[in-house]
């Protein structure tokens, strides 16, 4: 029984090592067994924490993969991973560096681990979630729209980019990291101070949801709850970050697709009813 415990991190370490493996051989390039096979031990580990229920296990993963990307791969290795990066390197018909992060944390990898990116990997989300905020204080807002406004324009910028044949592209891809880093940081601060919510910049601005959000609906990881033992007390909602509609394991209720696989509710929970 205590073996089954340990289960979804082998699976998902297990993932990430195919994935590392599969990218190396084909693309014959040994940074990419480094790279998922990191990430992958770093989420694995994160999930053995948080099974020797230490407190913290959450956030040491968030810093362990976001740090390597925003630091590392972001800024030493000047490669653009935010979305517009995705956008230019697609358009340069390149399959590395941001496109296949893309490919793997925001478009397929969904199907199996949802918004679980969001809640484990994201550089945003790792200072956010610092943020004095961590239950929602206020009704959600009705702000989602703007991601979608926010997607459009990081593709514009790189179509224009192209169309108007700018010069220095690297160039100006890394500073576009560095500055739309700071301006990710401070809107989602003044957010979550605003509307009294660690994650609001989540909810309504971050674009890459428009990702992860379709695919996120097929995850095979999610929160179930065993009915027989619910017993309707509300507490797993009330902590929800991401206000799930949580006790119910429809994949068609609200807010579903944007689970981070955080936890808060299994630990909430008074009757061990939710799991894994």
């Amino acid at each position: 029984m205590k073996l089954k415990r340990y289960l979804p991190p082998l699976i998902m370490w297990s993932i990430f090592e195919m994935i590392a493996v599969t990218l190396w051989l084909v693309l014959d390039n040994l940074f990419y067994l480094f790279n998922f096979s990191y990430i992958g031990t770093a989420i694995a580990a994160g999930l053995v924490l948080y099974q020797q229920k230490k407190k913290y296990a959450r956030n040491v993963v968030q810093f362990a993969v976001g740090m390597y990307m925003l630091v590392y791969l972001g800024i030493l290795c000047r490669e653009n991973m935010q979305i517009e990066g995705f956008w230019y390197y697609l358009f340069l018909g390149v399959f590395e560096a941001a496109t296949i992060h893309y490919a793997v944390a925001k478009i397929f990898g969904p199907l199996i681990f949802g918004c679980g990116w969001c809640g484990y990997a994201c550089w945003t989300a790792m200072v956010l979630d610092l943020l004095p905020f961590k239950e929602p204080a206020a009704p959600r807002r009705r702000w989602g729209m703007i991601r979608y406004f926010v997607f459009a324009a990081s593709l514009i910028f790189v179509i224009l980019l192209f169309a108007l044949q700018i010069p220095h592209k690297e160039d100006i891809m890394w500073w576009s990291f560095i500055l739309g880093n700071i301006l990710y940081y401070t809107v989602g601060i003044v957010l979550a101070y605003r509307c009294k919510d660690n994650r609001a910049f989540c909810k309504c601005i971050c674009p890459i949801t428009v990702f992860l959000k379709p695919a996120s609906y097929f995850s095979l990881f999610r929160i179930r709850v065993e009915k027989e033992k619910c017993i309707g007390c509300g507490k797993c909602e009330k902590v929800c970050p991401m206000n799930v509609e949580v006790p119910h394991n429809s994949r068609r209720k609200k807010h579903a697709t944007e689970c981070i696989l955080c936890m808060k509710c299994v630990e909430e929970c008074p009757q061990n009813a939710l799991r894994l």
